[in-house]
């Protein structure tokens, strides 16, 4: 039984108003963020989740911390199944830090006034011992204590970010989840969080969970990769061997999307063609279909399943392990 368990996992919203479908005498239309994710994490690996705006990524993340409800499919953390309505004790196992800091950050408070009130609030430590864990939460993360009396406002956009995750930690959590965690930084500051982030997981045993559509830095601190399209995942493998070799196309063409430093590509070239289709019309049989180069009148006929010569290689194509299958 692994650490974290994430099975069949489908999230749906309605889309529109109910009452304007209703008056129509019509069904609101649903729309499947996330369509049946499976995947499973050890305590203290690092799992990536990469692809394109708009595959589920972010739904997915917030499916497994408990913020929206789960259609169908369960999530277990150390074998206990993390019901729609968690305790106290349960919300505090899994933390997210989310992408701009800016939003997420209280502006009227100091960062000392926020750390204190969860703490408190969730009794992580007695009241008299909230001053002191404030003070080595911020050392967690790097930053100088001196900056616990500033205000969001005061401070970097890296330096809100750490405070963002000294926030997370505060709860003491077994998974953490990075939600496009440096997207909105500028790129010299991108690294330094990064390096917080491997080094947290390394100390103190956290499940990480890395969100990000940029190849490179989920390359980085991932030990296992899960690639999303259209809500659910079409590969799952080891971190280098998937970059090595990636053996779904839709893998192969975000790499060949992706810059590369010395190559000059043409005003619109990419090796992706066209727009995802809609999530609420979805193509039958493989949904990468009408963007894949290999399409063929089975992937017309037949949605592929995520398979693969063994658990930790798995790609959702037809024609994924027909060259040389990949050990296991």
């Amino acid at each position: 039984m692994s650490f974290l368990e994430v099975t069949d996992v489908t999230v749906r919203f309605t889309v529109g108003s109910r009452l304007a479908a209703r008056i129509k005498g019509e069904k609101p239309p649903i729309l499947t963020a996330v369509d049946g994710i499976s995947f499973e994490a050890e305590r203290g690996e690092s799992i990536g989740i990469v692809g394109e705006s708009g595959c589920g990524k972010s739904t997915l993340a917030k499916a497994i911390t408990g913020l929206v409800p789960v259609a169908s499919g369960s999530i277990s953390l150390d074998g206990r199944e993390l019901a729609g309505k968690r305790d106290q004790a349960l919300r505090r196992r899994i933390q997210m830090v989310f992408q701009d800091p800016s939003s997420s950050l209280n502006p009227s408070l100091t960062v000392e006034k926020m750390l204190s009130e969860l703490l408190r609030v969730h009794q992580v430590v007695p009241r008299d011992e909230i001053a002191d864990r404030c003070a080595e939460l911020m050392d967690l993360v790097e930053l100088p204590q001196s900056l616990l009396e500033a205000l969001p406002r005061r401070m970097s956009g890296g330096q809100r970010q750490r405070v963002g995750i000294a926030r997370a930690l505060a709860l003491e959590p077994d998974v953490l989840i990075a939600d496009e965690s440096v997207a909105a930084l500028d790129v010299s500051v991108q690294a330094p969080i990064l390096n917080l982030l491997n080094s947290l997981r390394d100390n103190l045993g956290l499940t990480l969970m890395f969100i990000s559509h940029d190849l490179a830095v989920v390359r980085y601190v991932s030990d296992r990769v899960i690639v999303m399209y259209l809500g659910t995942a079409v590969e799952d493998r080891p971190t280098a061997q998937l970059f090595d070799d990636p053996r779904h196309p839709y893998t192969k063409a975000l790499m060949a999307a992706a810059p590369k430093f010395g190559v000059k590509k043409a005003p619109g070239e990419s090796a992706l063609k066209g727009e995802p289709p809609s999530a609420l019309n979805l193509p039958s049989g493989c949904r990468f279909r009408p963007r894949c180069p290999l399409a063929a009148d089975i992937c017309e006929q037949i949605e592929p399943d995520l398979i693969g010569p063994s658990e930790t290689q798995r790609a959702a194509c037809h024609f994924a392990w027909e060259e040389n299958e990949i050990p296991a």
